[in-house]
């Protein structure tokens, strides 16, 4: 089988999502590769290890794209992006891609106060909230973190009762409100599809 011409540069936190996407469509127009997920505890050096990688790439593929939202950068991806020539999915986070902007936006109008969740990070609930912010060593520290927010909002990407309990339990160890929404894959489904109708969007991975 001939090697793809496509390459997707995506955070490591979509992984298990884009695997499934591709088992479930049987796509395999675009190679993948990740960078590691807690890089959003250092949003800083993500801009210049994705251009690293569309580097080290052009030589073997003929069309990149990058699946990150902005994740804490501050616009410096989308300045190494548009540098590079390299289109990424629309939208500032993850949460915004797979609840749809609207989606997003009108969670934030009914209770700014909202702290998400997605599949991924209940799955790590433990290990990047709790360990990553000290809480396990220092629980004082939840209300500083967290003082300021009103509920716990799970995106839901698949329905799993584990995932479920998870999440209901990490909205107790903040103290806050939960919410339930199921999203499904959202944008990722559509910026992943090999014939959108979209023109010019359409090429971005098709070999």
């Amino acid at each position: 089988m001939e090697r793809p011409r496509s390459l997707l540069i995506a955070c490591g936190a979509l992984a298990r999502e884009i695997v499934a996407l591709n088992r479930a469509n049987g796509w395999s127009h675009y190679q993948v590769t990740c960078l590691p997920a807690d890089l959003h505890n250092r949003p800083g050096r993500i801009p210049e290890l994705v251009r690293e990688k569309i580097k080290a790439a052009r030589p073997a593929f003929d069309h990149i794209a990058v699946l990150y939202g902005d994740c804490g950068t501050g616009g410096r991806l989308d300045a190494v992006l548009a540098e590079e020539g390299v289109e990424r999915i629309a939208g500032p986070h993850c949460y915004s891609f797979y609840a749809g902007a609207p989606g997003f936006d009108a969670l934030m109008e009914e209770e700014p106060g909202s702290f998400f969740l997605t599949d991924y990070l209940v799955r790590q609930f433990e290990t990047l909230i709790v360990k990553g912010l000290g809480l396990d060593r220092h629980p004082q520290l939840r209300d500083d973190y967290f003082g300021n927010y009103k509920r716990l909002v799970y995106l839901a990407q698949t329905e799993d009762a584990d995932l479920v309990a998870g999440a209901k339990a990490a909205a107790i160890r903040l103290g806050l409100a939960y919410v339930y929404r199921f999203t499904g894959m959202g944008g990722l489904a559509a910026f992943l599809e090999p014939d959108t109708g979209h023109g010019e969007a359409d090429r971005r991975l098709l070999a």
